[in-house]
This record gives structure tokens, sequence and C-alpha cells, in this order.
């Protein structure tokens, strides 16, 4: 199921109480989208690829989207996790 899965570089903040939270989403062709709002933020699978994470939704312009953060198993280190959105089929 990871086909549909698309890891992306998302540039995010930190604020004084540790909490995180995504600026900007580049996909796969270096296109480069500013977050407008980060709408929610909960626990939730990705129902479409499977896998659980943090799925924040964001607004980007007028459209809503789901972008997902899935926690790295290591308690150590400096790769905390990884950014991905759900591939759209057509």
């Amino acid at each position: 199921m990871d086909d549909c899965k698309t890891y992306v570089e998302v540039s995010v903040t930190f604020d004084e109480d540790g909490r995180m939270t995504p600026r900007t989403i580049t996909w796969e062709d270096g296109t480069r989208f500013e977050i407008d709002r980060v709408l929610d933020v909960r626990p939730a699978p990705a129902l479409r690829c499977g896998g659980q994470g943090d799925r924040y939704t964001v607004r980007i312009g007028a459209q809503q989207s789901y972008l997902y953060f899935e926690r790295s198993a290591a308690l150590t280190g400096t790769q905390v996790g990884r950014w991905f959105v759900e591939r759209k089929r057509f």
C-alpha cells in the first residue's frame, strides 16, 4: 500500500511549548506550496494508504487537504519521522 504514499519535504516551525506547525510543502517536482492555515491535528490513519500518524488538516489557498506525520520508531537520533500525503488515484 506504500505506493500511494508520497513522501514530501515540509518546512516546520516549533513554538516554545514544542508544538510543530507545518508551513510549506515541497512536492516531488520541486513545486512549493504555502500552508495558509492548520485547521486540525489528530492521530488518524491514512485510510487509502494504511499506516498511522498525526493527520494535519491544512488549507492551501481554497483547497483543504490532509498532511500526515509518520513518527519514527527510534527513540533517539535526528530522524523523528517523515511527512506524506496520499497520492490521488484517477
